[in-house]
């Protein structure tokens, strides 16, 4: 009786699914949870409480700037440089873009390498550009914040501008206050996964002690 089941041709190396690249969420958090298993959380501690500390000033001070404050405006006015080709538009817009990319591009690269904890942070640092562009967008019609310039000239109001020119300038508190929202849940997206993350660690370490003895 003939066999129906395809057989791959002589000399072919045989393929099967790898556990690196899950397509839904069960998978990536398998293996979140397998990366995290046995490895030591007393030295990524630190950085979630770091984390925490941010969040907490960032919920009391509207204003708070953090110590990666300095990178998100370097990457800011970066980002206007990268844009300005693009036309007037895109240059005013193009530091709030590049401010959300590189987090973005930070995410996905520490997702490729399957640091989960590493990915976790990038998450807290996209909300913390989103809590520095809320009060941004917020001014516009007041603008009364101090502006920086790279070039020669008077500094433009990039969201002065861009709502301006969307015929959204009533808007901008509202625009300010979903931004900040969006940083909330970044914040509180890294913090329960890099919770979850350490609590794995701890359980497997405490689990492999008990063994040993």
């Amino acid at each position: 009786m003939n066999d129906p089941t395809p057989r791959a041709p002589p000399g072919a190396r045989a393929t099967t699914p790898t556990a690196s690249a899950p397509r839904n969420l069960a998978g990536s958090v398998r293996m979140a949870r397998d990366w995290a298993a046995g490895r030591n959380p007393w030295i990524r501690l630190p950085l979630a409480l770091w984390v925490a500390w941010m969040f907490w000033n960032h919920l009391r001070d509207p204003d708070y700037a953090s110590l990666i404050a300095g990178l998100n405006l370097g990457i800011h006015e970066l980002g206007h440089i990268v844009f300005s080709p693009f036309g007037d538009f895109l240059g005013a817009a193009g530091g709030t873009l590049l401010q959300c990319i590189i987090p973005l591009i930070a995410m996905l690269l520490f997702r490729r390498q399957n640091d989960w904890f590493a990915l976790s942070f990038a998450i807290a640092w996209l909300g913390s550009n989103f809590y520095a562009i809320a009060p941004y967008a917020a001014d516009a019609r007041a603008r009364e914040l101090p502006l920086l310039s790279i070039g020669s000239g008077d500094p433009i109001h990039d969201w002065y501008f861009m709502l301006s020119s969307l015929h959204a300038l009533p808007h901008d508190q509202l625009i300010g206050s979903l931004f900040r929202f969006a940083g909330t849940l970044c914040f509180l997206a890294s913090l329960a996964s890099a919770a979850w993350l350490l609590a794995i660690m701890l359980r497997s370490r405490s689990t492999t002690t008990a063994s040993a003895s």
